[in-house]
Formats: structure tokens, sequence, C-alpha cells
């Protein structure tokens, strides 16, 4: 009985214990505008480690490569959402080599994560794949989990995964807490990039009634996102170029015609062979009493002048692809024109408007999608799946 009792204590202590310790969470890469020599690291705790490191090498075939890694301090920042306070690290690994696999973890003290890896991109036009989704926002533990995973058995060898906007549905930290266990461990390998939608901005209650306002302060701590963009809108405008493509977030929520401005400077210096962009809003509205105007107004003149190969978006709740648009018509000329897509990963979708229909080839809803996105040096291959794996769309570009 003796020997129960102590066993017992012994148990419940060593539970203890284990709640107890504040392991790093929220493991997220994001790109860089260098992705063939750096990659952003961030994560998050409960308490203040102001001597949080990440602590990286060369991967190895064995335990080897423990022999010989860097440590490489973070920054630390105060989160205060509500008057709970937490704290997230972030910092940029540089100097890595191109096309190189490493490994890495982070932590305080002898506190750590578990050790692992992420591949850097290569320097030329060098063939890969990433992941597409449209909108998660609603359902994230329950419904968007396996999208997610059956995103990463489609395309285990993505380089990473873009999404365009409405992470979540609130900027709020219980749904954050949904995001990062409905991705679990994708996103400590996976590195990402996305564009920020409407309900990722912040709110607050003026009058009793919610307003939008243009900050963001969650999105900018639990992510490490580029800072290329216009002054004021750093990590939800910005560029990244990856072997052969410029990819250009957007922020369609507001300054549409400072980002204008920026854009024409961007598109203008661009010495990729293709052009990827990505916002929140669509230029052709698929969704019930939606037409985003100013944004068509704004933007599609830039992609016709500089032949922005495909627009990639959300907000809408439906799919929708278009055939090549130019100046607002099918294009008759192959070489001309820009294909817009519009999806959704996530559960919340509504009935499709067929205000466009002339423009689209492929209409559709009350699907949870994900695409996945071939770049091979004269051919882009695009394909779209059902979260049970049935192929639901499927084009390819040429030049």
């Amino acid at each position: 009985m003796k020997k129960i009792i102590a066993f017992s204590l012994w148990l419940f202590v060593t539970i203890l214990q284990a709640q107890s310790v504040d392991t790093p969470e929220r493991i997220i890469l994001n790109l860089t505008i260098n992705p063939s020599s750096s990659i952003a690291v961030t994560w998050h705790t409960k308490e203040s480690y102001p001597q949080s490191f990440v602590e990286f090498a060369e991967a190895t075939n064995w335990v080897e490569f423990k022999e010989h890694t860097v440590k490489t301090p973070t920054q630390m920042n105060e989160l205060n959402y509500k008057n709970n306070i937490s704290y997230t690290y972030s910092t940029v690994l540089n100097d890595l080599k191109p096309n190189t696999l490493y490994v890495y973890r982070v932590g305080y003290d002898s506190v750590m994560s578990e050790w692992n890896q992420f591949r850097t991109a290569s320097e030329g036009n060098q063939p890969f794949r990433f992941v597409y989704f449209g909108d998660p926002q609603n359902g994230i533990r329950e419904d968007l989990s396996r999208v997610f995973r059956k995103a990463i058995l489609t395309a285990p060898d993505a380089s990473f995964w873009l999404f365009a906007g409405d992470l979540t549905d609130l900027p709020d930290e219980s749904m954050w807490e949904e995001w990062f266990d409905a991705t679990g461990f994708i996103h400590r390998i996976v590195p990402s990039i996305m564009a920020i939608g409407n309900h990722d901005l912040y709110f607050e209650m003026v009058n009793g009634k919610k307003k939008k306002t243009d900050k963001y302060p969650l999105w900018q701590s639990l992510f490490t996102l580029p800072e290329n963009g216009p002054q004021g809108l750093e990590e939800s405008v910005y560029y990244v170029d990856y072997q052969g493509v410029r990819f250009i977030v957007l922020n369609t929520n507001y300054r549409l015609e400072d980002q204008a401005e920026w854009l024409e400077n961007v598109l203008s210096n661009n010495p990729n062979k293709w052009t990827i962009v990505t916002y929140h809003h669509p230029v052709y509205s698929t969704g019930e009493g939606r037409d985003n105007r100013d944004i068509r107004e704004t933007f599609m003149p830039i992609f016709d002048k500089f032949n922005v190969d495909l627009v990639l978006q959300g907000h809408d709740h439906t799919y929708a692809r278009t055939y090549k648009i130019y100046q607002g018509k099918i294009s008759v000329d192959e070489s001309k024109g820009t294909v817009y897509i519009t999806s959704v990963s996530g559960p919340k979708q509504y009935s499709a408007n067929p205000m466009y229909k002339d423009l689209i080839a492929k209409l559709g809803t009350f699907t949870q999608l994900f695409q996945v996105i071939d770049i091979q040096g004269d051919r882009l291959i695009y394909n779209s799946y059902t979260v049970t794996g049935e192929l639901y769309d499927h084009f390819e570009l040429t030049k």
C-alpha cells in the first residue's frame, strides 16, 4: 500500500510539473524577401523569457548536427490582449545556403521545442509547388483540420503555403489557439505567406457598435512577414521572389491608391518569368450581394499593363475561376490576360452569385477546397482538390 501511495504521489507531482512547463507554442515559419538565404521564425509563450533563442544547423542523417549548431537571439514582444499578457518571439535566420535542408528548435534555458526541418529556396528558376487556401475563417479546429491534413498529404513537398485572408473569424486569442491547433506541426516545417482579410483586422467598440480599424496587432505578433511594402502597411503589403516567380501580397481593406503606386513600381522592376498576386476581396465577386468595384478599377489596369499571370483571392466563400481576362473581357490573345481565382477552404459558404458568369470558366460552392500550383519552367499547372481528395478543377498556363 505504501508503494502504491508513493507512486501515486510521484505521478501527481510529475503531471503538475509537466503542466507547469511553459513550452514554446504556435511555432511558425514565414518566407522572407530572400527565401534562398533566410527564413523567419515566430513563436509564443505564456510568460516572459528575454533570453529566448533559435538554435539551428544544416540537417544530417543522424544527430551529429548537434555538434555544429548556431544560436540566434530573438526579439520579444509583449502581447496584451484584453488584459491577458503573453509573449511572442521572432527572428530571421540569415546567411543560409540555397536549396539546403536545415534543422532548428526554439526555446529558452533548457526548455526547448522539438527539432524541426525546413529547406531554403534555390537561387535560380527551379520548379516548385505551393498550396493556396481561400478563407478558412470558421470552425477552424472542427472543420479545417482535415483540409490542412489532406493538403499536406496531397502535396507533402510543397515549398510553402499561401493564404488569401480571413484566417480566423475574429482577431481573437481563442481563435488563434484553434488555428495553431488545426495546423499542428505543419507551420513548423512548411513556411507560409498570407494576405490580410477584413476579419483579420482589429475591431473596437464605438458607441456600442463594432467598428473596424486599420490595426492588426495579433497578426503582427503571431507572424513575421516581409516589410518591403508601403510605409504603414508593413507585413500586410509585400512581395517575395521565389525561384522565378514574383509573389505580390496586397491589402484590399484600405489605402488602395497608395498600394497601386507601389504595385506599379514593383511590377515595372520585375525580373521574374511569372507573376502571381494575392489579396482578399475579389475583383469579380461571386458571393451574394457583393461587388468590389474600387478594387477592380484600381488594380486591374495595372495587372493588364504588366501582364500578371494569376490572381489568388478569397472573401466570397464560393469557388470561381475566370478565363484569361484582359481589359475586362475574355482575352483573344493567349499572350495577354490574367486568370482570377476565388476559393474557400472553410465550412462557411454562400450561394454563388452569377453576375459575372460570362467571364467564369468554373463556378461552384458548398465544397471545401485547397489548391496545389506547380511552376515548371514555361508551365504553370493548377489543380484544385476537395477535402476528400477529388480533383475539382484544373488548368495550365504556358509562356
